[in-house]
């Protein structure tokens, strides 16, 4: 008797070591069911050191398979200016890979690689409109060469901006606790269903690794960029034709401008928009010491409701428009200030590409 219940304390035992809590089960659910479709990403870089001599470098990220004929999504900065770029798959295979597009300004690029036989699994896309704050959250991805690593956190909060490294402002980022390291870069986010729901982008961190606070670009976004990149190599983006410098109050004060904030238009291309729509470029240059500031020409102080102080500020302004609106510059001239109406239209030089 004592022996039968010894073995059925042993068998309950094991029984309750087997057996998971509902969310260990999701974790472990999602990962079966999602690592196949993401990648470790290998690229050759090659750069001159300190005696001229080309060195190849070695960089690594992550990146989610999102078509079953080989499409991946990753970041720009993991695939940036590399001459070899390499992807394995959660089985070990190996894979030479071409870059299809890359969009440094939303920090987001299209990879490919070609079946050897059947079809890939891919990724599905979420909904980024439905996220909240509090729900759990997944990453999967390469930190420091460690493939196929899970990490598991919540949304930490919704609409961050973060800086690409072109220095543009990219939106409606997600920030999350998840651990992200060097490598996962890249990589997805997932929602508890197994979905996409970000790309991991960036981490804020004194040291190196990760601190709890993870930043990924929303699926929201890569909808937006994913087919621009498959069908053009490139994002299609209004393009003022307009180079402009900032203005410093103190500068702005002894120009005897009334304002508080400006971008100076230095240089208008003729063809652009701005210059057809009638805005003016410096005709004049100022001497301050050293340095010579262009005067002259139209000081913008305000794209529609959104005052700019940089060119930055001004390319943010209209990084949501698209083609066919009409932005309004407030602007000073002279002494005076006007509203010019400029509508975004596309560039001629797009044409699509086959793949």
């Amino acid at each position: 008797m004592k022996f039968l219940i010894a073995s059925l304390i042993l068998t309950a035992e094991l029984f309750a070591a087997r057996t998971l809590l509902p969310d260990e089960q999701n974790n472990v659910d999602i990962y079966k069911k999602v690592n196949p479709a993401v990648v470790n990403i290998t690229t050759v870089s090659l750069r001159r050191d300190f005696f001229f001599d080309v060195v190849p470098q070695q960089g690594q990220g992550s990146g989610a398979l999102i078509s079953p004929e080989g499409h991946i999504l990753t970041n720009h900065h993991v695939i940036g200016e590399a001459q070899e770029v390499e992807v394995t798959l959660w089985d070990k295979s190996v894979y030479p890979a071409k870059v299809v597009g890359l969009d440094p300004d939303s920090d987001i690029a299209v990879i490919k690689i070609q079946p050897l036989k059947g079809k890939f699994t891919a990724v599905e896309y979420g909904v980024g409109s439905e996220l909240l704050v509090g729900q759990k959250v997944l990453a999967i991805g390469n930190p420091f060469g460690l493939g196929g690593s899970l990490s598991v956190g919540v949304i930490s909060q919704l609409g961050r901006d973060i800086r690409a490294q072109t220095k543009r402002l990219i939106k409606d980022v997600i920030q999350t606790d998840a651990a992200i390291n060097p490598g996962n870069s890249g990589g997805p986010l997932l929602d508890s269903a197994g979905k996409l729901i970000g790309v991991n982008a960036q981490i804020f961190s004194n040291s190196g690794g990760s601190e709890g606070i993870g930043f990924a670009i929303s699926v929201e976004t890569v909808k937006k960029i994913v087919p621009q990149l498959i069908q053009f190599g490139q994002v299609l983006r209004p393009e003022l034709g307009l180079n402009g410098v900032g203005l410093s109050d103190s500068l702005l004060q002894a120009l005897g401008i009334d304002a508080a904030n400006g971008v100076m238009v230095m240089e208008l291309d003729p063809r652009g928009i701005a210059a057809k729509a009638g805005l003016r470029q410096a005709d004049k240059e100022l001497r301050l010491g050293f340095r010579r500031i262009p005067i002259g020409g139209d000081i913008i102080t305000q794209v529609d409701s959104t005052p700019v102080a940089t060119m930055t500020d001004v390319l943010d302004a209209i990084s949501d428009k698209k083609f066919g609106d009409t932005v309004t510059f407030h602007i000073i001239r002279g002494k005076g200030k006007k509203t010019i109406p400029v509508k975004l239209t596309q560039p001629t030089r797009a044409k699509g590409k086959s793949l």
